[in-house]
């Protein structure tokens, strides 16, 4: 599972608005290779899951994230920082092993197994 703050959701809302996204838009939360620490958090919008897809709601917000993404993702807290110096999404995740400066990637503390 993962927990969305309510700076993060007031956020995500405020982008799901500007673009005049649907009401049923999900947050879809992954990971790829790649980064400072070796994988990369993504996040964008989707209308509907896929066939691997794990469905979660935190705080009113409907999100996905594939299975193999959730195996490194799973616990992990997503906030939005305010701060003129640091102004963007935090990821704090339970299954890192190390997190770049920025906190967009991070280091499993598990053998990747994606490829």
């Amino acid at each position: 599972m993962i927990n969305i703050t309510e700076p993060a959701i007031l956020e995500i809302k405020r982008i799901i608005a500007e673009k005049k996204l649907a009401d049923s838009v999900m947050l879809r939360i992954s990971i790829k290779g790649g980064g400072c620490a070796g994988f990369t958090y993504v996040m964008d919008f989707s209308s509907k899951s896929q066939q691997f897809d794990n469905e979660f709601e935190s705080n009113g917000l409907k999100m996905v994230v594939d299975r193999k993404s959730l195996l490194y993702v799973d616990g992990t807290i997503i906030d939005f920082n305010t701060s003129l110096s640091e102004r963007g999404f935090k990821f704090t995740n339970p299954k890192a092993d190390a997190a770049c400066g920025c906190g967009t990637s991070f280091t499993p503390k598990m053998k990747p197994l994606m490829g």
